[in-house]
C-alpha cells in the first residue's frame, strides 16, 4: 500500500532552496553532484523535506574520509606504501629547505 504525503512536505526547487537557505543555482548544483536528493517530474523539481533533514545531519564524505585517517596512522605498512610512491615519483617526500 502506498503511502501519501502531505504536500507541504514536498517541496519545489524555490522552497528547497528557502530551506536550506542557499540559492536556487545552489540547489541544482548539489543534484548534479548527486549530493542532494531530489526528484525531476515534468521538468520541475520536487524534494522531500525529511529527505533533505536526513542529507543535512548525514557526515560529509570530507568527514568520513578524515575520521578514518586515524586508522591509517597505526598501519605498519604507511611507511613503505609512501616510501614506495615518493621513489616512483623520482623525488624525496620531503624538501630540503
Amino acid at each position: 500500500m502506498s503511502q501519501v504525503v502531505e504536500t507541504a512536505e514536498v517541496l519545489t526547487l524555490d522552497e528547497a532552496a528557502a530551506f536550506l537557505r542557499v540559492s536556487p543555482d545552489a540547489v541544482v548544483r548539489l543534484i548534479v553532484q548527486q549530493a542532494l536528493p531530489g526528484r525531476q517530474i515534468e521538468g520541475q523539481w520536487r524534494f522531500l523535506r525529511a529527505a533533505l533533514t536526513d542529507w543535512l545531519r548525514e557526515r560529509s564524505g570530507k568527514a568520513v574520509l578524515l575520521s578514518q585517517a586515524g586508522t591509517l596512522a597505526q598501519d605498519g605498512s604507511l611507511p613503505e606504501v609512501r616510501a614506495t610512491i615518493y621513489r616512483d615519483r623520482g623525488r624525496p617526500e620531503t624538501e630540503e629547505a
